[in-house]
This record gives structure tokens, C-alpha cells and sequence, in this order.
């Protein structure tokens, strides 16, 4: 009897760890064949993609014209031919639900700072890369609106173009317009290439990446004012080094009087150097901003060192702000040069606008951060010590930055030869003998004030 039972728990014992097997098998096979297979509507975002539209208002619309590579339009079947090009036959309702989805959808209008309705999906094409009808409105239009393409075309995913033509009802072509859109989720990097035609104007192109925000396409100056001091004041606050260079200002600092001569200095010298730059009295070549951004982190390097040697007048301490102050101006005009585009014709209001926003976050700055070192140096360690502590802590990382951004500078060649370096020490000379005299007459008359 006992034979008889092993042999029986034995077949029992085998089918479970078969049944176990098989469903081990199972999930392995589900999990290989989720992981391996590619649905044709999912595929990866695109790491480069530029958007290219057009906006005309005419009469009562307001028409936009948008390109766009159809492969940034995930979570969308496009059907395929032979698993390679698409199928031009079945493409156009697919198309026109990405156009929907992903264009109309990411795509908001104002007329006088009210919100337009959704607007009218009005032509929807498919488009080859070779095609140049994006070069000018009318020959954008004509394609859109065009014929097909043939069935038989050859096209894969990867290379086509939707173009798409959206239109708002507005109450008079001559209103003011703004847009805001989402074309930055179309890939890693988007690059958009707005052009706006006025009626009775000449065409403003404006060329930004990411998301723009509110766009004015053509702003009033109190828009253009609104925008650029909020641009400068975040700037500014967002800015760490600009910070670190501030506090390194105001650390050794103890009377009112100094600590409005410094700032002052400060703001008169990064003025006239924004000022500059926005009118293009500035070297333009690629090897100038990593220039300026080392400077930029030396500056604030040479601060915490005087504040740790604790060796400098009041004198020797404005001159060096002054300096350093036209080094941060041009760091400023970085920010500004590629946002003037969104000023519209008010380019000196734009330009005041952000200058003003930057003084308004540097108070703003001030104000945090002088009454902190106060209570730091009132309550928990000694100025001197204190300041010291401070100023080490900044150097450090300023040192890393000036090491990285010098390293990124010498990777640049030398760009003067010859007259070009002639030219520029002139230049340099001139501006140097100017900055001196004006900071002898201020000094004189600062010491006769006293």
C-alpha cells in the first residue's frame, strides 16, 4: 500500500512545478513580447524640432499657418505602408485628429487681452521635407490649401510635415493680437519661427525656444514695459552669481552712505554696458560670452578675497565696483539681446524697461539680504569673523566657476590679428581714460560733500 501512495504523490508534486513552469513561461513570454514590440503610434520624442507659422488677421480673421514635423505628434496612429512609408490614402483623418490634438489644441489667441474661442481647423496637409512653401505666407497658403499629395509617394514618418491652417474669428484685422502656445512639448529642443504680417505693415519675425509666454505681435509700449521689467527683475534674482557678486559687495560694509555709493556704482557702470551692448558696440563672436562669464565669476572670486584680507578703501573699493559693474552689464545683455525681439517697434522702452527691472531686483536682493548679514553678524558670529566665513564659502564656488568657464573660453581661438588688436586696445584705451576722469571728478566732488 505504501508503493502504491509514493508513486502517486510523486505525479501530484511533478504537475505543480509543471504548472508553475508554464506559467513562469507565460508572464515571460507576455513580458518579452511588451517589451520588444513597438505600437505604430508610440515612438520616441524628437530631440530637435523647429515649428515655423505664420499669423495675417484679415478682416473678421485671424489666420495662422503652422509646419510642423508630423513625428511630434505622438499617441497618434499614422497607418504605413509595408511597415515603412506612410499611407497616403488613409492619412488625412489621422492627420487632421494630430492637427486637432497637438495644433488647435496647443494654440491660444487674444484680441484686446480677451481670449479667443477654439479656433477652425480650415486645411490640413501632409507635406514632403524637400517642400519650400514656408518661405513666404502666400506660397504657405496656396500649399495648404492645395491638392494631396499622391497616394504613391514615398514617405516615411520620420521625414514629413504637417502643415496646418487655423482660423479665429476676431472683431477687426487692425486689434491688438497675442498669442500663447505649447510647442514646446513637440520635442526635446523647439525652436520656433513665428512670423506676423501686419495689415498695411512689414513682417516681424520672432525666433525663440521653448514657449514665449504671452506673445504680443505687435505690443504697446506699456506691454513691452510690463514684459521686460519683469524679465529683468527675474533675471537678476535668478541670476546666482550676480547674488553671490552682491553679497560679496555689502559683507565689509557698515555705513548707509557706502553701501549707496556702492550700489550705485554698480548700477551706473552695468547700465552703460547694456546700454552698449543693445546698440551692438560689442564684440559678436562666439568666443565673447564665455569671456564675459569668466570675468564675471573672477569678479566675484577678487571681492571675497578683499573681504578676507580686509585691505581695501573705500576708494579702491568703488573703482572695483565700477569696474566690475561694466563686466556684469554685459552679462545682463546676454538675457536681453535675444528677448528685444518681443519689444515690437519699442526698442529704447524695452531696453530702459529691463534695466529698470534689473534695479528693482537688485533692491529687492538688497533688501534680503543686507538685514540677514545684520542678524548674522549681531547674534550669531562676529562681522569680521562672520564676514570672513561668508566670503570663503562664495569664493569656493565662484573659483569652480571661473575654472569652468575658462576652460570653455580656451576652447575658443584667439579672434584679433594684426589692426583688429590694434583697434581694440585703442578702444579700450579710450574707455579707460574716460572711466578714469569720470571717477576722479567724482571722487573730488565726494570728498568736497564730506
Amino acid at each position: 500500500m505504501g508503493a502504491s501512495i509514493l508513486p502517486a504523490a510523486e505525479i501530484v508534486m511533478f504537475l505543480r512545478h509543471r504548472q508553475w513552469a508554464l506559467r513562469l513561461a507565460g508572464v515571460a513570454f507576455v513580458w518579452f513580447a511588451v517589451a520588444w514590440s513597438r505600437p505604430v503610434a508610440a515612438h520616441e520624442i524628437p530631440a530637435d524640432v523647429t515649428v515655423r507659422a505664420f499669423v495675417r488677421p484679415e478682416g473678421q480673421k485671424l489666420r495662422l499657418l503652422v509646419r510642423v514635423p508630423l513625428q511630434a505628434m505622438r499617441d497618434v496612429i499614422i497607418p504605413t505602408r509595408d511597415s515603412t512609408f506612410l499611407d497616403l490614402a488613409a492619412v488625412p483623418e489621422p492627420s487632421r485628429t494630430a492637427a486637432e490634438i497637438w495644433i488647435a489644441g496647443g494654440v491660444r489667441a487674444y484680441e484686446h487681452g480677451q481670449l479667443l474661442g477654439r479656433p477652425v481647423l480650415a486645411a490640413v496637409q501632409v507635406s514632403l521635407p524637400s517642400d519650400r512653401s514656408f518661405e513666404s505666407w502666400d506660397l504657405a497658403l496656396a500649399h495648404v490649401e492645395g491638392p494631396r499629395l499622391p497616394v504613391d509617394t514615398q514617405l516615411i514618418l520620420t521625414e514629413a510635415q504637417l502643415d496646418v491652417l487655423l482660423e479665429f474669428t476676431v472683431q477687426a484685422e487692425t486689434s491688438a493680437f497675442a498669442l500663447e502656445t505649447d510647442f514646446a512639448r513637440f520635442g526635446l529642443r523647439t525652436r520656433s519661427v513665428v512670423s506676423f504680417l501686419p495689415p498695411g505693415g512689414s513682417m516681424r519675425v520672432f525666433e525663440y525656444m521653448g514657449d514665449a509666454g504671452m506673445l504680443h505681435l505687435d505690443p504697446r509700449w506699456l506691454q513691452a514695459a510690463r514684459r521686460f521689467v519683469g524679465s529683468g527683475v527675474s533675471h537678476i534674482l535668478g541670476g546666482v552669481d550676480h547674488l553671490l557678486f552682491l553679497v560679496c559687495l555689502v559683507v565689509p560694509i557698515r555705513r548707509v552712505r557706502t553701501l549707496v555709493l556702492m550700489v550705485t556704482a554698480f548700477t551706473v557702470a552695468h547700465s552703460i554696458t547694456l546700454a552698449a551692448s543693445a546698440f551692438e558696440y560689442v564684440p559678436g563672436g562666439l568666443w565673447f560670452p564665455p569671456f564675459v562669464e569668466t570675468l564675471i565669476a573672477l569678479s566675484i572670486v577678487w571681492m571675497a578675497i578683499e573681504n578676507i584680507v580686509g585691505t581695501a578703501s573705500v576708494g579702491r573699493r568703488w573703482i572695483l565696483t565700477f569696474a566690475f559693474g561694466l563686466v556684469h552689464g554685459f552679462g545682463f545683455s546676454f538675457a536681453l539681446r535675444d528677448s528685444l525681439q518681443f519689444g515690437g517697434r519699442h526698442f529704447l522702452t524695452s531696453l530702459v524697461a529691463f534695466n529698470a527691472g534689473v534695479e528693482l531686483g537688485q533692491l529687492v536682493a538688497l533688501l534680503v539680504v543686507v538685514p540677514s548679514l545684520y542678524l548674522l553678524f549681531k547674534f550669531v558670529v562676529a562681522q569680521r569673523i562672520g564676514g570672513i566665513i561668508v566670503s570663503a564659502l562664495v569664493a569656493h564656488q565662484a573659483w569652480h566657476w571661473m575654472l569652468d568657464r575658462g576652460r570653455d573660453l580656451f576652447a575658443h581661438p584667439w579672434p584679433f590679428s594684426g589692426w583688429e588688436a590694434v583697434s581694440l586696445l585703442l578702444r579700450t584705451a579710450i574707455a579707460l581714460w574716460v572711466a578714469g576722469w569720470g571717477y576722479w571728478y567724482l571722487r573730488r566732488r565726494w570728498s568736497e560733500g564730506r
